[in-house]
């Protein structure tokens, strides 16, 4: 018997291997790195029924930490004119919506008459005691045209007098109410809108609801003709029952410097809530567009200014007789 089958036969024998080495663990420092584990594509059984909640609500917290450090830091864009649009689809336009569609509760009609791209002149009845009606107007072109155009609006100077107030409009594109803004808004393809009857729009008693004022000048008709954009008429019910005026105290408004003072069965007797809008039912209403490209030498002419001003007018009292009809109680759903 050799020696090496005398070694095999004794007990305890068997082959064996060395072990490996372990492998190194990553350091960060003197302490080890923690190992990630892997995110696969399904929940697991032992994985909350909720996670794919829990992801969304961590993808809106990184987005909110994004803006925040964007507007910190000063990295965003504005135009010439001072509007923010991420601004405005960030901040704005949300805390709108919430009036828009759960406390006005806003139908819209006739979106496919505003221009899809290019530039338009909106043309809208003024009323309501607070401009409501014009930010109700821009969330509704914002959340129904195809592209999410934005509207350009055109404000009072005595808007842009206010410090606060002034920055706020700017921010949201609103710029002053005159022709050279207009035109050059509209030359670069933006819908811009605006209200001719002003300040006697909006601050009319409850008596006079739904029926429009003097429209002005025409200035508006010049702008569009200059431009050949076509003017959009637009009807809005809804806005007269928000703070109904049932009188106007003229001498405080000269003391303040406001074009009227009004009383309404809110306001001033509660105070600050007196400034709560009552939850009026909303109807927005666009009416075909006029054209303009033909007209465009006509810029100047008062006569055709003065025809084109009164047939938008009268397209937009025929729609809100119209609308009135479609909603017999102001505050039904």
């Amino acid at each position: 018997m050799s020696q090496h089958e005398y070694r095999d036969m004794l007990p305890g024998h068997a082959d064996f291997t060395l072990p490996q080495s372990a492998a190194p663990a990553r350091m960060n420092g003197r302490r080890p790195i923690p190992e990630v584990p892997q995110m696969t594509g399904h929940l697991e059984d032992d994985e909350p029924a909720d996670a794919g909640a829990v992801d969304i609500w961590d993808q809106r917290v990184a987005k909110g930490l994004a803006f925040l450090r964007r507007r910190l830091a000063g990295t965003y864009e504005v135009d010439d004119f001072g509007f923010d649009r991420e601004l405005t689809d960030a901040v704005f336009h949300p805390l709108l919506r919430v009036l828009y569609h759960d406390w006005f509760r806003t139908e819209v009609y006739g979106v496919e008459h505003l221009p899809a791209d290019g530039g338009g002149l909106v043309v809208g009845n003024h009323s309501g005691t607070l401009a409501l009606d014009a930010l109700m107007l821009s969330v509704a072109i914002r959340d129904r045209t195809p592209g999410g155009r934005h509207l350009r609006l055109l404000g009072a100077d005595l808007v842009f007098r206010v410090p606060f107030l002034s920055e706020l409009a700017r921010k949201s594109g609103a710029t002053v109410a005159c022709n050279p803004d207009a035109e050059r808004l509209m030359s670069s393809g933006q819908l811009v809108g605006v209200f001719p009857e002003g300040f006697k729009g909006i601050g009319k008693r409850f008596a006079d609801r739904y029926k429009l004022q003097r429209f002005g000048r025409g200035g508006f008709v010049s702008a569009a003709l200059r431009t050949g954009t076509p003017i959009v008429p637009v009807a809005i019910v809804g806005a007269e029952e928000i703070y109904p005026i049932l009188a106007d105290v003229k001498p405080l408004a000269r003391l303040l410097g406001l074009p009227y003072f009004p009383v309404t069965p809110t306001f001033p007797w509660l105070g600050p809530l007196g400034l709560v809008p009552l939850p009026s039912k909303w109807l927005i209403q666009f009416c075909p567009p006029i054209p303009t490209a033909h007209l465009t030498e006509h810029a100047d002419d008062p006569m055709v200014v003065y025809n084109l001003a009164d047939q938008v007018r009268e397209t937009i009292q025929a729609t809100l007789l119209e609308l009135l009809e479609k909603r017999p109680d102001p505050f039904g759903i």
